[in-house]
C-alpha cells in the first residue's frame, strides 16, 4: 500500500508539469500572434486563442470510404432504382 501511494505521489507532479506546460505553449503562441493588439481587442482576441480547441487530423479515409465517394461521383445524375442499382453494383466492385 506504501509503494502505491509513493508511486502516485511521483507520479501526479509530472502529469500536472506536463498539463501546464501545454498551456504555456498555447499562451506562448497566443502572445505572439496577439502583437500589435491593444485594450479590449487583445483582451477579446486572447480569450478566443486561448480557448480555441486543437483542429484535429484529418485521418485518411478507409478503402470503403474511398469507394463511396468514387461511387458517388459516379452516379451524379442517376435518382430512384437506377442509383440504387448502380450505388449496390459499383460498391460490391
Amino acid at each position: 500500500m506504501k509503494v502505491f501511494i509513493l508511486a502516485i505521489a511521483l507520479i501526479c507532479p509530472v502529469m500536472l508539469a506536463q498539463a501546464s506546460t501545454a498551456q504555456q505553449t498555447k499562451m506562448t503562441t497566443c502572445n505572439k500572434e496577439a502583437t500589435g493588439k491593444k485594450g479590449d481587442e487583445r483582451k477579446a482576441f486572447m480569450k478566443e486563442c486561448l480557448s480555441a480547441k486543437p483542429v484535429p487530423e484529418e485521418k485518411p479515409l478507409t478503402t470503403q470510404q474511398n469507394k463511396m465517394k468514387t461511387c458517388n461521383a459516379e452516379a451524379a445524375g442517376m435518382k430512384g432504382d437506377e442509383r440504387k442499382q448502380f450505388m449496390s453494383t459499383c460498391l460490391k466492385k
